[in-house]
């Protein structure tokens, strides 16, 4: 994996948190795509048997900040710590995730647990690989409090009835998130 100059990654978060704040602001998430290299890979888990997979800066578009943020328009994830590692070309970003409803406590619903994303830089300013992080136990938690509350957009119940039927769910017997990331070193 090559290095990169410390400034320059410090540059490239600074322009990805930023983009990060207005895309929750405006609760279009779909910009976020141009800060990926034409064939990085995009995972996360999602629970015991599932992972998700978008490959491409295409998909990562369509699916990433398209069907899998259907329902989240004006979540916000604002970044709390990052850890540069200049000499791999990697990052890793610790995020919140709150979203825009408020509890009957008049606050709004965050997600406990620790959220993240772990990131290989690819220089010009792109990402060419991405595994975020997050406690789907909370996430499932919020989503069923808010849901019972009628504070659940139809976008994200219809994601969750859908379940493993989305795009870029592969059973986790078929994908190996780990050897993803050691087949793409340099």
């Amino acid at each position: 994996m090559p290095g990169f100059p410390r400034e320059e990654i410090e540059e490239m978060l600074r322009r990805w948190v930023a983009a990060n704040n207005a895309c929750g602001r405006t609760g279009a998430w779909s910009p976020m795509a141009d800060f990926y290299t034409d064939d990085a890979l995009y995972t996360w888990n999602n629970g015991a048997d599932w992972e998700f997979a978008a490959r491409g800066r295409q998909q990562i578009h369509d699916w990433v900040f398209g069907t899998e943020m259907a329902g989240l328009e004006h979540w916000t994830y604002p970044y709390v710590r990052t850890l540069i590692d200049e000499q791999q070309g990697e990052v890793l970003g610790v995020w919140r995730q709150l979203a825009p409803d408020k509890d009957p406590e008049g606050n709004n619903y965050e997600i406990a647990g620790t959220g993240g994303s772990w990131f290989r830089y690819a220089g010009n300013y792109q990402w060419s690989w991405q595994r975020d992080f997050f406690d789907h136990m909370n996430a499932g938690a919020i989503f069923l409090k808010m849901a019972e509350r009628k504070q659940l957009k139809p976008a994200m119940i219809e994601r969750m009835e859908k379940g493993s039927k989305m795009p870029g769910w592969i059973r986790r017997s078929e994908f190996d998130w780990y050897e993803t990331i050691l087949d793409r070193e340099d």
